[in-house]
């Protein structure tokens, strides 16, 4: 299995995403599956979701093997990676590395609700203790 850097994960695109979450969600699928996952969204030809595949699996963002002669996909990446990958990024580059004007842009930017602020809360106090994962929300 390819090594994944982590310069190629943050530069997915939306539909790249938007099928890597297909596989999230599947485990493992085909074109043809991945296109009907899509569908509700966006009505992607087989060719494009087979040449998007073909470009992640150069990435070593995805893998095929071959059953009953098609070709079946799954994520060499969790949504996690992706996640932290790109919010690093976008940290980096729009907030010059700096995590609390990410986090007071966050909070300015939106209306939060009560349990959202305590489960912001939550974080912050098992980041001050020193607890090995914070909770999160999804």
């Amino acid at each position: 299995m390819p090594e994944v850097l982590v310069s190629d994960i943050h530069q997915l695109t939306e539909l790249q995403i938007a099928i890597l979450r297909v596989l999230w969600d599947r485990g493992q699928a085909t074109v043809a599956e991945i296109c009907e996952g899509l569908k509700p969204e966006r009505g992607l030809a087989l060719t494009t979701v087979a040449t998007l595949l073909s470009r992640l699996e150069k990435r070593g963002v995805v893998s095929h093997e071959t059953r009953a002669r098609q070709f079946v996909y799954q994520a060499l990446v969790t949504e996690a990676d992706v996640r932290h990958s790109m919010v690093r990024e976008l940290t980096e580059q729009l907030f010059d590395g700096n995590i609390t004007a990410l986090l007071t842009h966050l909070l300015s930017e939106r209306e939060i609700s009560a349990g959202d602020l305590e489960r912001v809360k939550a974080m912050l106090e098992a980041a001050r203790s020193g607890k090995e994962k914070p909770p999160h929300a999804r």
